[in-house]
């Protein structure tokens, strides 16, 4: 899916999602999906330049794991930063800079692909993988 590099495209990519996954995968599940893709917009219309056409490139995939459950992988990409993404250090008096705390914490694993034309960020989510132990809470 194509998006436009604007906030509107982020409303669009999250209603999409939740349109194509609703009732394919579990209501918490697709909560934790719609609210990283819209981190992952969010920050390449924040941070990043758009692609050729003023667009950003919006993908996921469910693919079936051998245990019966389902991964998805969300992927958006944008024509880059100079800086690529960055984790800022938490600081409770900001007004922003938790986006990537925000995918990380409800993301299985995260990671930025680069290639000539712009980067990739992507987010996976494993139901079936243990949990995370920097995400368990005490008990």
């Amino acid at each position: 899916m194509v998006v436009p590099h604007h906030a509107t495209g982020a409303r669009l990519a999250r209603h999409r999602l939740a349109d194509e996954l609703a009732g394919v995968v579990s209501p918490a599940l697709l909560a934790d999906l719609v609210a990283v893709l819209a981190e992952l917009v969010g920050n390449a219309v924040r941070h990043a330049d758009p692609l050729p056409g003023g667009v950003v490139r919006v993908a996921w995939r469910l693919r079936a794991d051998p245990a019966g459950g389902q991964t998805v992988q969300l992927r958006v990409t944008d024509g880059g930063s100079a800086s690529g993404p960055l984790m800022r250090p938490p600081n409770p008096d900001a007004v922003d800079g938790r986006g990537l705390h925000i995918v990380s914490g409800l993301a299985s694993r995260w990671g930025v692909e680069r290639d000539g034309l712009g980067q990739s960020v992507w987010a996976e989510f494993d139901p079936a993988a243990a949990p995370r132990p920097d995400l368990v809470a005490a008990g």
